[in-house]
């Protein structure tokens, strides 16, 4: 018995120097996520592995290989794709490793990488194809003076695709909830004169945390919102709360944009810090940080003074946190948790749509608020704010009986 145990562990470290698994790893399930702008491919695994990747042309097509992995039970040797995947094919090879090729429908990049288990998932072999698959690439905008234009209100659902969020005790599931009053929302948004929504995603796709915010500066936007439905252990906790950026949040992003600020051209309202020395640099992100996070505060107020209207609030205050997508050094950014979906009375109003339109409503009218008394000089809400405020006087004075 030693003697077997003991050639079990030799096999084991063996393995281990070769960089091989000790022992065969299953592929449960093949998963595609497919976007606007990017597709995501991911195998559930039954454990870590190796894997190399390569990208080939004529045609056009990815082929992975993942040591030791082989076949799970029920998963199909092949199977149509989604967006960027024409479909993906899959064969055990007869040096061990499990070869799977991905048809594409034209030339694209692609990444792959090992997701460690979480309170959700186990391994999790994922391949993004995109032109960025998330990295926070650095985007040329150009800043025209703009002639009374449009403010730009970035909505964003969070989570979704391979990433459901929180789960109900009747199993709805936070990202659909969000997208629908991330909808919800952009109807509003966009019915109101001078103001224009931009959708993160407009789909059951995932969409990185820092792409998300890059969506957002691409579209210029004036104000980021994005939106949750949290869970917690105690199902009895219940109400919304609103969330700007720590300042202990804005420190990090701060050095981490200072860091890079050789790539970080047009990050900071248009100016690029790549030719700033360190000093000047410094001011001028921590100017930009400053105004952001004093507009993201008086914002936030606004909205959740809305939110405490329609339901019960969680916070009575604005709160605090370091959510990576709050991190936009000039987009004045807040997190509405809009309910808390495993108390089973607000799952259950999460699931309408009178409610999902509520919610919406109160979001809206907190932004609306906050721009008709904070308007942007050259948009189109602060001629209508500098029209409205005369029409108000004129009121006031036909009311006092002069």
């Amino acid at each position: 018995m030693r003697s077997f145990v003991s050639r079990l562990a030799w096999a084991g470290l063996l393995a281990t120097a070769l960089g091989l698994p000790a022992h065969a790893v299953d592929v449960r399930a093949v998963r595609l996520w497919a976007g606007p702008d990017s597709t995501r491919v991911v195998l559930d695994l039954s454990g870590s592995a190796q894997h190399s990747l390569q990208v080939l042309k004529n045609p056009d097509r990815v082929v992975l290989d993942v040591v030791g992995a082989r076949l799970g039970r029920g998963v199909r040797t092949a199977q149509s794709g989604a967006g960027a995947v024409k479909q993906v094919r899959m064969a055990r090879r007869s040096s061990g490793e499990l070869r799977i090729v991905l048809d594409l429908t034209r030339p694209i990049q692609a990444k792959s990488f090992l997701a460690a288990p979480n309170h959700r998932y186990g391994y999790r072999l994922v391949i993004d194809f995109g032109s960025n698959q998330g990295v926070d690439t650095p985007v040329k905008v150009e800043h025209a003076p703009p002639d009374a234009r449009d403010l730009i209100i970035a909505i964003d659902a969070g989570h979704g695709g391979e990433d459901p969020g929180a789960i109900g005790q009747n199993g709805t599931r936070e990202k659909d909830v969000v997208l629908a009053i991330a909808r919800e929302l952009s109807l509003k948004i966009n019915a109101e004169p001078g103001m224009k929504a931009a959708l993160t995603r407009n789909g059951d796709y995932f969409v990185p945390l820092r792409d998300r915010m890059r969506r957002a500066r691409v579209q210029q936007a004036d104000l980021f919102v994005s939106i949750h439905a949290d869970s917690i252990r105690d199902r009895r906790v219940d109400g919304s709360s609103v969330y700007i950026l720590s300042q202990r949040g804005a420190t990090d992003e701060a050095s981490r944009w200072l860091a890079e600020r050789e790539n970080a051209s047009d990050l900071i309202g248009g100016v690029s810090l790549d030719d700033k020395d360190d000093v000047l640099a410094s001011v001028l992100l921590d100017l930009s940080q400053s105004a952001s996070l004093s507009a993201s505060q008086v914002a936030a107020e606004r909205v959740l003074r809305q939110l405490n209207r329609v339901g019960e609030v969680r916070k009575p205050q604005v709160q605090q946190a370091r959510f990576m997508v709050l991190k936009s050094p000039d987009i004045p950014s807040m997190l509405v948790e809009t309910a808390y979906i495993s108390n089973p009375q607000e799952e259950q109003r999460l699931r309408g749509q009178p409610h999902q339109a509520k919610l919406a409503g109160a979001i809206h009218q907190g932004v609306h608020d906050y721009f008709y008394a904070n308007p942007p000089a050259g948009t189109r809400v602060a001629q209508l704010a500098a029209g409205a405020a005369p029409r108000a006087a004129m009121a006031g004075t036909a009311d006092s009986g002069m």
